[in-house]
């Protein structure tokens, strides 16, 4: 069997447990021995049958984590990035994903599910610290986050 054919062959099976982007499969083809030649000549093979496509990923994971509150905005978009994402479709991605909600309310829904307790009104000054810095390590605005600890006391009774 030729490298060509091994490496479409692991690629397979890459893929076979979720989708990768462009650059996440050419460093896993290398880390499995695979030439940088033969891994491009694969990824261009599967990109040719549709198998692996750098937009369809993106929009998947970005989904997935606006829909699970792990980032949102500007750490969002570093997330994407990370994993080999370029910065136009990561940014067309996102704006298409976010344009029809608005950041209070998704941080309404994360504060909601994930502090059901937290009142901001009645909280003591560590608890607000510690609430306001993962939400901002999450990539939220800080005038997002002070909207919503504002108005969020109300929504609680």
């Amino acid at each position: 069997m030729t490298d060509e054919a091994k490496a479409r062959e692991s690629a397979i099976r890459i893929l076979a447990r979720r989708d990768h982007s462009k650059a996440e499969m050419k460093r896993k083809l290398i880390r499995n021995g695979f030439s940088p030649e033969v891994a491009e000549a694969t990824i261009s093979s599967l990109q040719e049958k549709g198998y692996l496509d750098d937009r369809r990923y993106a929009e998947r994971w970005a989904a997935a984590a606006l829909e699970g509150g792990r980032c949102y905005g500007p750490r969002l978009r570093a997330e994407l990035r990370q994993r080999g994402i370029d910065q136009a479709t990561a940014s067309e991605v996102i704006s298409e994903l976010t344009s029809g909600s608005d950041e209070t309310e998704t941080l309404r829904m994360l504060l909601r599910r994930r502090f059901p307790e937290f009142d901001p009104f009645t909280a003591d000054d560590r608890e607000k610290r510690r609430i306001f810095g993962f939400l901002q390590r999450r990539g939220f605005s800080t005038g997002a986050i002070m909207t919503v600890f504002k108005t969020v006391s109300t929504e609680f009774e």
